[in-house]
Formats: C-alpha cells, structure tokens, sequence
C-alpha cells in the first residue's frame, strides 16, 4: 500500500517540472581595475541574492534581467547590452512554502549608477561586493560558483 501512495502521489511531487527565472548580475568597474557585484536583500528573508524574478511577456531574457534589475535595485545604466553569463538552480519556496526546483538564466549588466527612487526602494538592501566576497554571502552553491568566475565571464565594453 505504501508502495503504491508513493507511485501515485509522492514520486510525482518530487519530480514536478523545474520552473524558471531570470537574473541581473549587476557589476562596475572598480578605480583599481576588478569589478564589483551588486547583490539585494530577499523581501522574505533578507538573506544576499542577484535581482530577479518570472519571464515577462514580451520581453526576452536580457529585457526581463533589466526590468528585474530597475524594479529591485535601482540601477541606472546607459547602454543596454546584456550578457548572458550563465545558469545556476535553487529551490525556490512558493507559496505554502512548498519547494520547486528553478533554473535561472543569469545575465551581466553593467551599471553606471544607482538611483534613490525605484518601485522597490526601501524594502531592500543593496550593496557592492567584490566577486569573492559576493560568493561567500548567497546561499546558492553554483551562484556561489558563477560569482567567483565573473571576472573572467565578463567582457567590459
């Protein structure tokens, strides 16, 4: 019977099709040559993480990661040129916090400044990080991984 509950209903559950999202990795250039990375504050748990969010309709990846990047973190930047770096996963918690397996494209965007005012201001944090430092303080392990690789990912204009 147990057999039979798990076939059914739990093996289904675990194997739930991966969802997918699209990230800004927001970088600068330092006065001494390296880059700096941009991460935000989560709105539910604070913790580090790279601006992101659904595909919207009627934008590809690189417009969804600049839209994504304005609305959480202000950026202001003056020649738009994404550049797909990269994909990690991660359990994302949905609503109920029940778990589901995301795939997250990872775009580079370079920032010329930060605003003041943006739709999410006041509700998180931002702050600049080198690639190493960036690394250490997200949660994702092969975020983890693409940080600490984006200097060599990047290609400065």
């Amino acid at each position: 019977m147990f057999r039979k509950i798990w076939t059914d209903f739990g093996a289904l559950i675990l194997r739930r099709p991966s969802h997918y999202q699209v990230a800004a990795l927001c970088w600068h250039e330092t006065d001494v040559g390296g880059i700096e990375i941009l991460l935000i504050s989560s709105l539910t748990t604070g913790r580090w993480i790279l601006p992101k969010g659904w595909p919207q309709m009627g934008r590809d990846g690189a417009g969804t990661a600049l839209e994504e990047a304005w609305e959480e973190a202000g950026i202001r930047i003056e020649d738009p040129q994404p550049q797909l770096v990269g994909r990690y996963r991660y359990q994302k918690r949905l609503a109920g916090d029940v778990p589901a397996r995301t795939m997250v494209d990872v775009w580079a965007i370079r920032v010329d400044r930060l605003l003041d005012k943006y739709p999410e201001a006041g509700r998180r944090k931002r702050e600049w990080f080198a690639p190493e430092k960036a690394a250490s303080l997200v949660d994702e392990p092969e975020l983890a991984r693409l940080l600490r690789a984006a200097p060599q990912l990047i290609t400065p204009a």
